[in-house]
């Protein structure tokens, strides 16, 4: 998998000073719904269409094969809270260069406390096309919905072209948490 830093939507790495941020590329969300650290800014910085008044969406290969994912992992295990949901909004250019209005594209399940181990994969989806009468989102902007007040954890989220994808909530190496593999 090849990470991007300007497809990053966790940590400060990319930018962000504030939030939720848990490390350089992690976020913990805490309580209510709460926005990733970063927006990615899918503008042409010095193409056409234009930037400003909606314009300059580039477009990122939806529907392509091999098409852009979204991958979400958790890599220290989230604690304290009841459950946790992932929601993807596209969002429109303000006429300014700013972030408008915003579309939800996709909601995941909510996944239980319990689930949220480290190494749990919480996105398994290509990045969706806008939906029927949306337009193409200049901004994708990656929300955290908690039940619950999580207290300790972190998540890492970001767009890559490929993913190392695992059965849905297990840890990385594929096998539930206790278990153990000789050498």
């Amino acid at each position: 998998m090849i990470l991007d830093n300007l497809l990053l939507f966790t940590g400060t790495s990319n930018g962000a000073t504030a939030g939720i941020t848990a490390s350089d590329y992690t976020d913990l969300p805490t309580t209510g719904t709460q926005a990733a650290s970063n927006v990615i800014d899918l503008g042409v910085v010095l193409g056409l269409p234009a930037y400003s008044a909606g314009g300059g969406a580039r477009d990122i290969g939806t529907g392509d094969n091999p098409a852009m994912k979204l991958s979400a992992i958790v890599t220290t295990a989230i604690t304290g809270g009841t459950s946790l949901q992932l929601q993807l909004q596209g969002c429109i250019d303000d006429g300014s260069g700013g972030i408008g209005t915003a579309t939800t594209m996709w909601t995941s399940a909510a996944v239980v406390e319990a689930s949220l181990i480290a190494g749990a994969q919480l996105a398994n989806i290509d990045v969706p096309r806008p939906v029927q009468g949306q337009a193409l989102p200049r901004f994708l902007k990656l929300n955290f919905i908690s039940v619950g007040t999580h207290s300790a954890g972190a998540i890492q989220a970001q767009i890559v072209l490929d993913r190392d994808d695992q059965v849905y909530a297990t840890a990385y190496s594929g096998y539930p948490a206790g278990i153990t593999v000789s050498n």
